[in-house]
């Protein structure tokens, strides 16, 4: 089988572009793929001539392997004439792609997928790999919490711990990237199990703080339901505050700032400078460099100080 007579549009990087992207059979299977990936990621794409959706996801696979250098391969099954193969990755449907590193599948996705994601997918697959470096890594798994991909970044940030298990940056970021999927307790065990040299972290006081917030606001009421009464009542200092925490709880966090804020502004020794207090919290919890917690905290620099 030749990929490059058959495959779709773009395929023919496999006569190109070497062994960063070439055509497999059931022949070469294990060592295209099994040995190759205990070396280098390997990412195979099971695919059919036949099969549309296949030509949309082909030359974006390809462009974002290329883009990596030789950290990365790309391995192409057409699924018509290698069946058992197929059979035994239990590849139901296509486009199917599966990303293998030390000999195992670690990842994988199924349909068609924006570029987009298909670049996350291979980034996060040499992140793993430890071929970006561990810095970058973790900002890309940064990135992708602030582009509510949690389950992805918390892939990458396990993958760090796996490298350097001390590392509290990592571990901090998995507490919230489980926190962004609701998992508050499972954040909280892995925060409890961080290893005593690394307890006291910055890093990990945010994680601390995070946790905390997160379950402030699990018996928050309605957002709209507080926003109702505080139409009916500007002065409801409670309903204010408590929207904030719903806010919060939705993932609108500058609109939780500013009901925080505005609380203050209105009143700033309610219930003990609960508004303060609270906008501390937050700021703590989103981290130093967050830009909410930079205008935020200049915001409420502003108030104090006039």
């Amino acid at each position: 089988m030749n990929v490059l007579g058959t495959s779709p549009a773009g395929a023919g990087a496999a006569g190109t572009g070497g062994e960063i992207i070439k055509d497999s059979s059931e022949a070469t299977f294990v060592a295209d793929v099994i040995e190759t990936s205990r070396e280098v990621p390997v990412i195979v794409d099971f695919w059919a001539p036949w099969c549309g959706p296949c030509r949309q996801i082909g030359p974006a696979l390809e462009q974002a392997v290329k883009a990596q250098k030789g950290k990365v391969r790309l391995v192409k099954v057409d699924v018509d004439q290698n069946q058992r193969i197929a059979a035994q990755l239990r590849v139901q449907s296509i486009p199917a792609v599966f990303a293998f590193f030390e000999g195992q599948p670690v990842d994988g996705f199924m349909g068609a997928v924006p570029p987009s994601e298909i670049n996350a997918f291979v980034k996060r697959l040499v992140d793993m790999a430890g071929g970006g470096g561990i810095d970058e890594a973790l900002e890309q798994a940064e990135q992708m919490l602030v582009e509510g991909a949690a389950a992805d970044a918390a892939q990458v940030f396990a993958a760090v711990l796996g490298e350097e298990p001390n590392h509290a940056r990592a571990l901090a970021g998995l507490v919230r990237a489980e926190l962004a999927v609701g998992n508050v307790e499972q954040a909280r065990q892995t925060l409890a199990a961080a290893p005593a040299e690394i307890a006291g972290d910055p890093a990990l006081a945010a994680a601390r703080a995070a946790i905390e917030l997160a379950e402030q606001t699990r018996e928050t009421g309605e957002a709209g339901e507080l926003r109702a009464r505080l139409e009916a009542d500007p002065d409801d200092h409670q309903a204010r505050f408590d929207l904030a925490l719903a806010l919060i709880a939705e993932g609108e966090r500058e609109a939780a700032v500013d009901a925080l804020l505005e609380l203050f502004r209105r009143d700033r020794e309610w219930n003990g400078g609960a508004a303060r207090e609270q906008l501390f919290k937050l700021f703590e919890s989103f981290g130093p460099k967050d830009p909410v917690t930079l205008k935020g905290r200049r915001r409420l620099s502003s108030m104090i100080f006039n």
